[in-house]
């Protein structure tokens, strides 16, 4: 399918007015807002499809309403911070039964170890530690792996995600130089001093970064997730493993978006053998909390640094780090959800989303490319990507508005800055089948079939 470009705007303004006539009262609340800097609580709320964010009434499972009565169903999920559904009720019991019995206090909660056990049992790594959030587990990760290597460097992947790590808004431009990501503002240092990029599954490169010795870890997804889902290619894993070990680089594996893999991750799922794990945003049932986890040996290194007097300033905490009402969220979620059986009612239903966005792919002729992690899959405008740079180079801002607009002026959401679907315990058949009707007839639109 020849894509007509003059078509595609002026169906892209169709969606845009209609949006607006039918959100008149969260349109109201954008234009009446005098404090909020963009009229959000954050700045990329602004980039939701439409003239201005929707503003959200109550979200129960997998489906939300807004406060001008429509009804949603939702493949976003916070993205990823919501997967196990919203609304749970027995995170919100727990939550309410712990903020009555003190938020915060700097010493342990009962949960604290029911928690970390836990977590051991799902990831397989024996010690754990908890943060407010997968970003600032990552920093702690970081700071660690310089500690116990004395090198300077981190490594990442081109186009990874790692939160708002500083070392992660790296790239690589034309030229194979390390540069910051596009969008990233007040960098404290520039980033080729801190870290190397190589493209995800090329273990030339990598082994070449790594040899010289400077590089204190590699911080890697077990698969990229938001630059489209770029999988690893066989034997990748295992070969990342190996050059770890011989040139002494300590190996992170960020689970915060490939939890979605199961219940102990893409680390259980394909035998990842790790020196730290981090998990957040979902552990928590959409609290705030993320953990990091560590093998024995790591453990060992840490503990002198960790246990002196001088701790609180080591740069790794925070004073509501650890608080009771988060490890409550976390114990309430893992215990009743996310387990094995969820994972194996939401599978079938990615592979569903899967199919059905593969078949109107393949009935319109389309060079574009649906992939699957799990209960994750998302759908891109090339052929399947091998690295980040390759689907970096597809984006198109143009069909992801109208794509984006055109489901959501029809009740169904999916994630902002890319075309990912995230299947909750919550979901069901029929909100599968409601994505595929919507896509299809988007794309018929397209093509002008309709």
């Amino acid at each position: 399918m020849k894509l007509d470009r003059t078509r595609l705007a002026a169906l892209t303004a169709a969606e845009e007015q209609r949006f607006i006539d039918t959100h008149p009262r969260s349109g109201q609340v954008a234009a009446s807002d005098q404090h909020l800097l963009g009229g959000v609580p954050m700045a990329w709320m602004t980039r939701w499809p439409g003239a201005f964010p929707i503003v959200v009434d109550r979200a129960a499972g997998a489906h939300f309403t807004d406060i001008d009565g429509h009804h949603y169903v939702d493949f976003c999920m916070g993205d990823t911070g919501a997967m196990a559904g919203h609304g749970l009720e027995a995170v919100a019991d727990a939550l309410s039964a712990q903020a009555r019995a003190g938020i915060t206090t700097m010493l342990p909660s009962p949960d604290a170890s029911w928690v970390a056990t836990e977590l051991a049992a799902r990831f397989g790594l024996p010690r754990w530690q908890m943060a407010m959030t997968a970003t600032d587990a990552n920093r702690f990760v970081l700071r660690f792996a310089r500690h116990l290597t004395g090198r300077p460097k981190v490594l990442v992947f081109d186009w990874c995600y790692h939160g708002t790590v500083d070392e992660a808004f790296a790239t690589l431009d034309d030229d194979g130089n390390v540069v910051a990501r596009p969008g990233t503002i007040g960098a404290p240092v520039d980033l080729d001093s801190t870290t190397k990029v190589v493209e995800f599954n090329d273990l030339i490169a990598l082994e070449a970064a790594l040899a010289p010795g400077d590089v204190a870890c590699v911080l890697a997804e077990p698969a990229l997730t938001n630059i489209g889902i770029v999988l690893p290619d066989p034997g990748y894993h295992e070969a990342l493993r190996e050059i770890c070990d011989r040139t002494g680089t300590l190996l992170v594996i960020d689970e915060t978006h490939t939890f979605c893999a199961g219940p102990g991750g893409a680390t259980a799922q394909w035998g990842l053998r790790p020196d730290f794990l981090v998990i957040g945003k979902a552990i928590g049932g959409g609290m705030p909390v993320a953990a990091y986890g560590m093998s024995a040996e790591m453990a060992e290194r840490l503990h002198p640094s960790l246990f002196g007097t001088e701790v609180d300033t080591s740069g790794i905490g925070g004073t509501l780090t650890g608080n009771a009402l988060a490890l409550a969220a976390v114990k309430a979620t893992l215990s009743t959800t996310l387990r094995q059986n969820e994972f194996d009612q939401m599978f079938p239903l990615a592979e569903a989303w899967t199919d059905g966005v593969q078949g109107v792919i393949d009935e319109f002729g389309l060079d574009w490319c649906v992939n699957r992690l799990g209960c994750r899959a998302e759908y891109w405008f090339c052929p399947p990507p091998r690295n980040g740079r390759d689907a970096a180079a597809a984006v198109d801002a143009e069909i992801d508005a109208f794509l984006h607009l055109y489901a959501l002026n029809r009740g169904v959401l999916i994630t902002p800055f890319h075309n990912m679907a995230l299947i909750s315990p919550a979901h069901v058949r029929s909100d599968v089948d409601r994505h595929t009707e919507v896509f299809r007839s988007a794309v018929s639109e397209l093509a002008g079939t309709t």
